[in-house]
């Protein structure tokens, strides 16, 4: 992702040079992930937990996303973005005493049927605080890589990203996935954040992991930034 020469990547080869040298030390160190050893086939993998115990014998519900937590240094400079930028509208700010310092809002995308799917809260001491690195998609360091924002329908993801283009916001990427457009963003705090459009599920459910692996690098300044094909690759066809 650092150069684009219009070649394809496949994100899955990039990861699995990492994974596969991480789990090589973990078996020679005796440190087997239960997980990682049960999709390599390692023998002998006994099941740990995060804390290195046994694993119980329940297992988990499936959860969804239900929404995200920001930290921001500037409350004001975000909630402007997320929504005179992104289309969030705010509908909440945690009522507690002005002298508790603590300023949180909350936003919801899409219709009002659930709570919120946002919330910012202002940072004290914002001026200590290390300014925001430049947004790469593979970053060296724990956290959020990005947070995918999805627009309903191809129409208005054009909209936005034309909306996007004329206040300034800079593409940082802009590409197809196999299962989704997207162009990729950064708030005021430098989080990365994917503009998209799910594409039809005919489109990616014959091979998801190719789907997934999928990437065609496009322009991201001028009128070829707001271009956007409908030749799609249908993954799995024969």
């Amino acid at each position: 992702w650092e150069n684009y020469t219009g070649a394809k990547i496949n994100w899955i080869d990039l990861a699995q040079a990492d994974y596969n040298a991480r789990l090589q030390q973990s078996i020679a160190t005796g440190t087997v992930d239960c997980h990682a050893a049960k999709r390599a086939g390692a023998p002998g993998g006994r099941p740990h937990d995060h804390r290195g115990g046994p694993v119980p014998t329940t297992r988990p519900s499936t959860p969804t996303i239900s929404h995200l937590v920001l930290n921001v240094r500037d409350i004001e400079a975000s909630q402007r973005f997320y929504t005179e930028m992104l289309g969030f509208e705010q509908c909440g700010t945690l009522d507690v005493p002005p002298a508790s310092g603590i300023d949180m809002r909350f936003f919801r995308g899409q219709g009002t049927d659930h709570h919120h799917d946002l919330a910012l809260i202002q940072i004290p001491n914002p001026e200590a605080a290390p300014p925001p690195a430049d947004w790469r998609m593979f970053l060296p360091t724990a956290g959020i890589a990005h947070v995918a924002l999805a627009y309903p329908s191809r129409e208005a993801w054009l909209a936005q990203l034309a909306h996007l283009q004329a206040n300034g916001v800079e593409f940082l990427v802009r590409g197809n996935h196999g299962m989704t457009h997207s162009v990729y963003v950064a708030d005021p705090d430098g989080h990365g954040i994917e503009v998209l459009y799910d594409l039809p599920a005919e489109v990616w459910e014959g091979d998801v992991n190719a789907a997934l692996s999928h990437f065609e690098p496009l322009p991201t300044a001028g009128p070829e930034a707001l271009v956007d094909r409908t030749d799609n690759v249908v993954f799995g066809a024969r």
